[in-house]
């Protein structure tokens, strides 16, 4: 059966590795099936939170920016998949803006289930993302029928173009075709 897939690529790079990366992952769900949007972050205008909470009555944030856009593409997905370079071993500071600023998702009746999380760091230790898969899922504990659905990290990969040829990339496809 298929499914309404967001692919949003946080990096605000041309061609970085967490989007070639992401490119993978949406690759393989388009092979099997899957509606898959992809956006980027880069060339968005996405003001931080002001923590008003109005977004909590309103249902969109009072901030008129892309970020309301953007929300109601994750509102409407069946599956959310983040892609991040890894910056100091959390996720990047675009990623965790548009997470504070989906905020207006909290009380409305959200599609998605499965939630996804693909990263790229220079360094190649495997618990390099553990911070950032623990903040992405410190964002689904807030949605009781979401669920972290799977991870793809590449270690290694700091300059432009250094995912080519990474094991990664295959990885990605592969968890792509199994949503």
């Amino acid at each position: 059966m298929s499914k309404k897939v967001l692919v949003i690529s946080t990096s605000i790079r041309a061609k970085s590795n967490s989007e070639v990366l992401a490119h993978a992952f949406e690759d393989g769900a388009k092979a099997a099936g899957h509606d898959v949007e992809f956006v980027s972050l880069k060339d968005k205008n996405i003001a931080f939170c002001k923590g008003c909470l109005a977004c909590q009555k309103m249902g969109r944030c009072v901030i008129n920016d892309d970020a309301n856009e953007i929300t109601e593409k994750i509102l409407n997905a069946e599956a959310v998949v983040w892609a991040t370079p890894i910056y100091y071993y959390e996720m990047s500071g675009q990623m965790k803006t548009m997470i504070d600023r989906a905020n207006s998702l909290f009380p409305r009746d959200y599609q998605f289930r499965d939630v996804y999380l693909l990263s790229v760091a220079a360094e190649d230790d495997e618990e390099t993302d553990a911070r950032a898969v623990s903040g992405l899922n410190g964002w689904i504990d807030c949605f009781e029928h979401a669920r972290f659905a799977g991870k793809v990290f590449a270690g290694g990969v700091d300059a432009p173009g250094a995912i080519e040829g990474h094991p990664a990339l295959k990885e990605a496809y592969e968890l792509g075709k199994t949503i």
